[in-house]
């Protein structure tokens, strides 16, 4: 039933934000040079890798790896890419990867390819088996403002008590926490 509302969550969402999706596109490539999406190397389930799309947010060059490991982040991140940042917009081509089944709508958010920290503690609560999320429990009880620990925790937490109307209330709380733009760092 998951993969099913997955399915038709990201169809819905692909084309009614359409021409959001085209807007920022043009914004970003207009902003800086360089193309509209970053596809970076995430970890999905069972610790498989693929490409996961965002719109680009940080100037061509940037190094891969999360923010807050950057010396100094706001020198890479353009204009646009804040604003997308605190709103979350940055995330909406990620609907594509929930489309082809790479993610789904709600799960733990994707480590990147060396966030080796992180999965090492997902993987002992075995957290693996789930697909990552567009959104989930973590995202909104602190978002950036988490640290590494309690995020596992909470991709634990989400595991054990998961279910269609979890998830429900995980979107709508996530809605209401990316207008807000709380708990974003960078």
């Amino acid at each position: 039933m998951k993969r099913g509302l997955d399915i038709l969550g990201a169809t819905a969402g692909l084309i009614l934000l359409s021409p959001v999706l085209l807007v920022l596109a043009i914004a970003v490539r207009l902003e800086t040079p360089g193309p509209a999406l970053h596809w970076s190397r995430r970890v999905g389930r069972h610790n498989a890798l693929f490409p996961m799309p965002k719109f680009r947010s940080m100037r061509t060059g940037a190094p891969d790896v999360a923010t807050h490991l950057l010396p100094d982040p706001a020198s890479w991140i353009t204009p646009l890419g804040g604003f997308m940042r605190r709103t979350s917009l940055d995330e909406l081509p990620q609907l594509w990867s929930v489309l082809v089944g790479d993610m789904s709508l709600v799960g733990p958010r994707p480590a990147l390819f060396n966030q080796d920290d992180l999965m090492a503690l997902r993987n002992a609560a075995g957290v693996q088996v789930l697909r990552p999320g567009l959104t989930g429990w973590a995202q909104i009880h602190g978002r950036d403002e988490l640290p590494v620990p309690d995020k596992a925790r909470l991709d634990a937490e989400y595991l054990a008590r998961r279910s269609t109307l979890l998830d429900l209330w995980i979107i709508l709380r996530t809605a209401k926490t990316a207008f807000s733009g709380r708990g974003v760092r960078h």
